[in-house]
């Protein structure tokens, strides 16, 4: 008697198992498919105004050429157009604070032969329509070169171009 009892549960047990199973696996796709792979449906457009340097470095064009790299990479990755800020759906404003320039690599004898750029850059991501500050942060990246050659502009723009996908990135796929 024991043994019918036990073989009519067995199904039933592996029911619920089956349909636990199912609604688990369903449920946890929905909500990888809500976290970060597109820009909400209300944003269209991005306004990237010129950044600032604070960072006292000297770099004539720093800059232009970071706020120019950002324009460039949300161009291409379509996910928002860029916009006049008097029109624009969200900002992304930002300051490079810091750009330090040191030694990365000591021969022997303690000559230096690599220099490492590091940029520092905070920014700021803004839904205007909903008039809300979506995230801020401070972006770090950098760039080696070697001493002896007058490749640090070299090194400079691999940074930039390092914190300019960092930016997108952060803001296209960080919902």
């Amino acid at each position: 008697m024991k043994d019918s009892r036990f073989r009519k549960k067995i199904p039933v047990c592996v029911a619920w198992l089956s349909i636990s199973t199912i609604l688990l696996t369903s449920f946890s796709g929905c909500l990888y498919s809500f976290t970060g792979s597109s820009v909400p449906p209300h944003l269209k457009t991005i306004a990237i105004p010129l950044f600032e340097d604070q960072s006292g470095f000297g770099e004539p064009n720093l800059r232009e050429d970071l706020t120019k790299q950002l324009i460039d990479l949300f161009v291409n990755d379509n996910s928002l157009a860029l916009a006049d800020r008097s029109t624009a759906d969200s900002m992304l404003e930002g300051t490079i604070t810091a750009v330090s320039d040191a030694p990365s690599v000591i021969a022997p004898g303690e000559q230096v032969s690599r220099r490492r750029l590091t940029i520092t850059v905070h920014v700021t991501f803004q839904d205007l329509k909903l008039r809300k500050k979506v995230w801020e942060k401070d972006f770090t990246n950098w760039g080696e070169y070697e001493l002896g050659k007058e490749v640090r502009t070299v090194a400079l723009t691999d940074a930039i171009n390092k914190i300019a996908d960092d930016i997108l990135i952060e803001t296209v796929s960080g919902w």
